[in-house]
């Protein structure tokens, strides 16, 4: 069962999250109070659902991955915005990155002069799965100069696969994590900025060729993705701008149940401090395998009623054998 959400509440308020979910979490917005003296504010933004239950769920990911760094990255502070886009200013004046999980990259499309000014002042940016599917015009250059990528429709694909990270480079994202092997709905070949410039790519593998024969279409294939048989795509990056900022670009993340996988687990996370300019710790942000009631929490629409746990329990033991 879904854990209660007065329990949900205490555990987050002991370590340190404020948090500004929906209704059945918190009822009204509350303003963002001054961060701890030497830490760093990591502002989360979910998108409301939209692929049911276990599939694209934004609030419920933004509120786990809050919580873990909160218990376990001692440098940051989380904060995890109501329904989208804050619409108290204060709660974004202090951040020093903001995290965008959400559908068709809404929140990029909706809010470029926000996210732009904050930009400029050096704020880190991560866009997590479809958050990075955004217009070619101005939406899409915004994201090139912010995070260095992102899905460009007619260019990119976004089949689902098994991934095998084989090798990781020499990068504070990747610190602690082992190679791993993961099936999600892995976006690829994406846009990226000429030459790579400034982009480093953190994960990297080769999909598999039936993933390049789909008919042209915005996200089914076209005849680039086609010539490029055998060859290894990036579906994470970090990126440094000329201003001093950092960005994170991470396509997977359609499933829910795979923040389950340890090392995929605390690259993401490791990603969030680095952007936020903290220190990475040098074996990466730990952080205990969760369980199928941690994974629940927070999840939308209600459970189905022939969920299964132990399924997802027997999942969760074959990521991390």
């Amino acid at each position: 069962m879904r854990q209660p959400v007065r329990v949900l509440l205490a555990g987050l308020a002991v370590a340190g999250v404020v948090l500004m979910l929906s209704p059945w979490v918190m009822g009204e917005t509350a303003v963002s109070p001054a961060p701890p003296a030497g830490k760093k504010t990591i502002v989360f933004i979910p998108g409301p659902p939209s692929h049911g239950f276990g599939s694209h769920q934004h609030r419920a990911g933004c509120a786990f991955l809050a919580r873990l760094l909160a218990e376990n990255a001692p440098a940051v502070r989380a904060v995890v915005c109501k329904d989208g886009w804050p619409k108290d200013p204060s709660v974004l004046a202090g951040a020093d990155a903001l995290v965008l999980f959400c559908d068709g990259g809404s929140l990029v499309t909706g809010h470029l002069a926000e996210i732009d000014a904050l930009m400029k002042k050096g704020v880190g940016l991560a866009c997590l799965h479809y958050t990075l599917d955004v217009p070619k015009a101005e939406p899409g250059k915004r994201l090139l100069d912010w995070i260095g990528g992102y899905y460009e429709q007619g260019w990119s694909v976004n089949p689902t696969w098994e991934a095998d990270f084989s090798k990781l480079p020499d990068h504070p994202i990747a610190r602690g994590v082992r190679p791993f092997a993961i099936s999600d709905e892995w976006y690829y070949h994406m846009r990226f900025r000429e030459n790579m410039e400034g982009v480093t790519p953190i994960l990297s593998a080769v999909p598999p060729d039936s993933t390049r024969k789909g008919r042209d279409g915005p996200h089914s294939g076209n005849p680039e993705v086609r010539a490029r048989l055998g060859a290894a795509e990036h579906v994470a990056w970090a990126c440094e701008r000329p201003d001093g900022g950092r960005g994170f670009g991470f396509t997977g993340a359609h499933t829910h149940w795979n923040w389950a996988q340890d090392d995929l687990r605390k690259l993401v996370l490791n990603a969030l401090v680095w952007i936020a300019k903290a220190e990475v710790p040098r074996e990466g942000v730990a952080s205990k395998t969760p369980t199928v009631d941690e994974l629940l929490a927070n999840q939308e629409p209600a459970i189905p009623a022939d969920f299964r746990p132990e399924k997802i329990r027997e999942m969760i033991d074959r990521f991390n054998r």
